[in-house]
C-alpha cells in the first residue's frame, strides 16, 4: 500500500506570522495520524519559522533549490540549506518554474540529484499545457518531462522520489481534470516507471495530482487507483480547506 501524501504549495504567499499560524492550524487540526503523510512548502524566507512551528507534526518542504552545494549564486538556496533549517522535501520542476522561469528538464534533473544527495525527497512535477492536451500530446509531453527530469536516477533512489502530475491548464484556473482524465495520466506515468525501473519500483512510487484540488473534489480524485496524494496550491493557504483535502485522502 502506498501511503497518501498531501503537500501544500504556498507559492509566493503568506507573511511570516500567517505562515506560522497556518502550519500550527494544520498540525492541530490534522486527525489523520500516520495514515496520511502531510507537508507544507513555504516561501524560503519563512521556512525556518514554519519548520519550528510545525514541531515535527507536519513535514516541511522548500519550493525550489539550486543544484550546486554552495558558491557565488546570488539569490539561490541549496538543498543542504533547506535541510539545515528542517526541510524534508523540495518541489522541483513545477510548471511555474518551467514556463515562467524557463527551467528545462536538464535543469530539473540537476536539482533532483542535488536534493537526493542531500538526503531530501524531491517532489518532481510534470504536466502538459492546454494546447498540448488538445492536440493529443499529453502522454508524449509527460514522458519527455519525466524521463528528462529523472535521467540518471537509479531504481534505489526512486524510493525517495515523489512524482506530481499537474496539468498546467488546471493550476489556479478552477478547472480540474476529471478523475478519469487524471487517472489515465497517472496510470501512464506508472507504466513509464515500470518500463524504466521495473514493476516493484513502479508500484512503490507515489504519484500526486495537482490542479485546483479542493475539499469537495479531493476524495473522488484520491480514490483513483494510481493517484496517491495531492500537491495543493490555493486550497493549502487556509487550514480548514487543506484539512478537508487531507480528510479526503482517508475517505
Amino acid at each position: 500500500m502506498r501511503r497518501p501524501f498531501i503537500a501544500g504549495n504556498w507559492k509566493m504567499n503568506t507573511t511570516k506570522a500567517d505562515g506560522v499560524a497556518l502550519v500550527k492550524g494544520v498540525a492541530e487540526g490534522n486527525t489523520a495520524g500516520d495514515a496520511v503523510e502531510v507537508a507544507v512548502c513555504a516561501p524560503s524566507v519563512y521556512l525556518d519559522a514554519v519548520a519550528t512551528a510545525a514541531g515535527g507534526k507536519v513535514g516541511v518542504g522548500a519550493q525550489n533549490c539550486y543544484h550546486e552545494a554552495s558558491g557565488a549564486f546570488t539569490g539561490e538556496i541549496s538543498a543542504a540549506m533547506a535541510k539545515d533549517i528542517g526541510c524534508q522535501y523540495v518541489i522541483l520542476g513545477h510548471s511555474e518554474r518551467r514556463h515562467i522561469f524557463g527551467e528545462s528538464n536538464a535543469d530539473v534533473c540537476k536539482k533532483v540529484h542535488a536534493v537526493l544527495a542531500a538526503g531530501l525527497t524531491p517532489i518532481v512535477c510534470v504536466g502538459e499545457l492546454l494546447e498540448e492536451r488538445e492536440s493529443g500530446k499529453t502522454a508524449d509531453v509527460v514522458a519527455e518531462q519525466m524521463y528528462g527530469s529523472l535521467a540518471g536516477v537509479t531504481a534505489e533512489q526512486m524510493d525517495s522520489v515523489v512524482i506530481a502530475y499537474e496539468p498546467v491548464w488546471a493550476i489556479g484556473t478552477g478547472k480540474v481534470a476529471t478523475p478519469e482524465q487524471a487517472e489515465e495520466v497517472h496510470a501512464g506515468i506508472r507504466a513509464l516507471m515500470t518500463a524504466k525501473y521495473g514493476e516493484a519500483v513502479s508500484e512503490s512510487v507515489r504519484i500526486q495530482y495537482g490542479g485546483s484540488v479542493k475539499p469537495d473534489n479531493a476524495a473522488e480524485l484520491l480514490s483513483q487507483p494510481n493517484i496517491d496524494g495531492a500537491l495543493v496550491g490555493g486550497a493549502s493557504l487556509k487550514a480548514d480547506s487543506f484539512l478537508g483535502i487531507i480528510a479526503g485522502a482517508q475517505a
